[in-house]
C-alpha cells in the first residue's frame, strides 16, 4: 500500500515569526503530551495541537519576560518525567534560557547582549495553565537539557551572551547545572564542576547507557577554524560523569540480572525485573524506583523525542537464596504515555541508578 506524504499549514508558526528581529521561532520545541496531543512552543508562545484532527485545541499563556527562546535565540526545553503516581496524566514542560530581544541584530553589529536566566514550568494537561518562573544561576543559551535516570535535569554546554548562528555568541557557559524538579523553589539548581572546553554553537550532549553523558562538538564559524579565534572549532569528545557514578556509591548500585517478558512488552502488561546490589543490605525496597528513557536525537540545543517514564512497581521482594530482588513492574498504559519502540530501563536505588538495559514497548505483544 502506498502512502503519499502530505503537508499541513500551521498558522501558529507564521504568527510567532518576528521577521524584524531575526525570526526567533525556528526549531520550535515539540513534546508529545500524555493525552496524545502535541505541545508546540515557538518564540514566546505555545499551543496544544490535536494531530489527528489538525486542530489547535488550546492556546497557552505567553511565557513571562522579554526575549525569545527558539533559534536563533536558542534556549532549550524538556518535558519532565511522566509518573505513574499521576497515572501518567500529568505532563509538565520546562523551558530555560534564550536570547534578549534584538540579540540577533546586535550580534551582527558586534554587540553581544546578555542571554536569559529565566526558566518556566507549566503543566500542559488538565484545565489550569500557568507558567511558574524561576532563575538559573547565570544567563544561558545554546545549551542542552538532558533527563538523568534519577529524574534530575542536566543543563550543559552553551554561552551567556549573544545568540545562535556563526560568530554570534560570546562568554562560554563552562559550568553545568543540575536541576532537581522535586525540590522546593530556590533550591533546585546546583552548579557543577566547570569544564575547560567551550561548547557553544553546534555542540551537543547525549545520555549513555552507563549513566555518563557524552559531550561533543562546537563550531561557531562558517568554516572550521582551529587558530587565532576565541572559540576554535572543537573536535574533542568528553564524558561528563554525574555524581551518582562516584565510587563511594558502588555498594548501592543495582545490577540488573534479568528482565523477564515475552519477545516484547504490551501496554499495561506486567514484566519482571530481577536485580541485586554489590553489598548485601545496601538496599531498601521502599526506596527503589524504576524508570525507562527514550534516547533523543539532538540538534540546535533541543533533544527531540527525549522522554522518561517512572514505572509502577506492583510488588517487590528479596529472594533470600541469592540475595537478589525481584520486582513486578507494569508497562505504561498506552502509546500516548510511551510511544511504541525501544527504551532504556534503569533501576534506581536511593538515587543511585543501574546501568541501563534495553526493553521494547509495542502494540503487537
Amino acid at each position: 500500500m502506498n502512502h503519499e506524504e502530505e503537508s499541513f499549514a500551521l498558522p501558529f508558526l507564521h504568527q510567532t515569526n518576528d521577521k524584524h528581529l531575526g525570526g526567533n521561532n525556528l526549531y520550535p520545541f515539540l513534546h508529545l503530551s500524555s493525552d496524545g496531543n502535541l505541545f508546540i512552543f515557538a518564540n514566546r508562545d505555545s499551543i496544544l495541537l490535536n494531530p489527528k484532527k489538525n486542530q489547535v485545541i488550546k492556546t497557552f499563556p505567553r511565557i513571562p519576560g522579554h526575549g525569545s527562546r527558539n533559534y536563533p535565540s536558542s534556549g532549550s526545553s524538556v518535558m519532565l518525567p511522566l509518573d505513574h503516581q499521576h497515572n501518567f496524566r500529568k505532563a509538565e514542560v520546562m523551558v530555560c534560557g534564550g536570547a534578549s530581544t534584538r540579540a540577533f541584530r546586535a550580534a551582527k553589529k558586534g554587540r553581544f547582549l546578555k542571554g536569559l536566566r529565566s526558566c518556566g514550568r507549566m503543566v500542559v494537561t488538565g484545565n489550569h495553565h500557568e507558567w511558574n518562573m524561576e532563575h538559573m544561576p547565570q544567563p544561558r543559551l545554546l545549551h542542552d537539557m538532558l533527563i538523568l535516570p534519577t529524574g534530575q535535569i542536566l543543563i550543559i554546554n552553551g554561552a551567556k551572551h549573544g545568540c545562535a548562528g556563526y560568530d554570534n555568541a560570546r562568554n562560554a557557559s563552562l559550568e553545568p547545572y543540575l536541576y532537581s524538579p522535586k525540590k522546593v523553589l530556590g533550591r533546585r539548581f546546583r552548579v557543577l564542576k566547570s569544564t575547560r572546553i567551550a561548547r557553544m554553537y553546534q555542540s551537543s550532549a547525549t545520555l549513555l547507557p552507563d549513566g555518563r553523558v557524552l559531550v561533543g562538538g562546537g563550531n561557531p564559524h562558517p568554516r572550521y577554524k582551529f587558530h587565532n579565534v576565541s572559540y576554535p572549532t572543537e573536535l574533542r569528545l568528553q564524558a561528563f560523569v554525574p555524581h551518582y557514578m562516584d565510587n563511594r556509591y558502588q555498594n548501592k548500585r543495582p545490577i540488573i540480572l534479568t528482565i523477564e517478558y515475552g519477545n516484547e512488552i504490551g501496554y499495561g502488561k506486567e514484566f519482571i525485573v530481577r536485580f541485586r546490589v554489590v553489598e548485601e543490605g545496601q538496599i531498601s525496597i521502599n526506596n527503589v524506583e524504576f524508570s525507562v528513557y527514550a534516547p533523543p536525537f539532538t540538534t540546535h540545543g533541543f533533544a527531540m523525542n527525549q522522554r522518561m517514564i517512572m514505572l509502577r512497581c506492583k510488588s517487590i521482594m528479596v529472594v533470600r537464596e541469592n540475595s537478589s530482588v525481584s520486582a513486578i513492574l507494569e508497562a505504561p498504559p498506552s502509546s500516548y504515555a510511551a510511544p511504541s519502540g525501544y527504551y532504556l530501563l534503569s533501576v534506581v536505588n536511593e538515587g543511585i541508578p543501574s546501568i541501563f538495559q534495553w526493553i521494547r514497548f509495542t502494540h503487537d505483544a
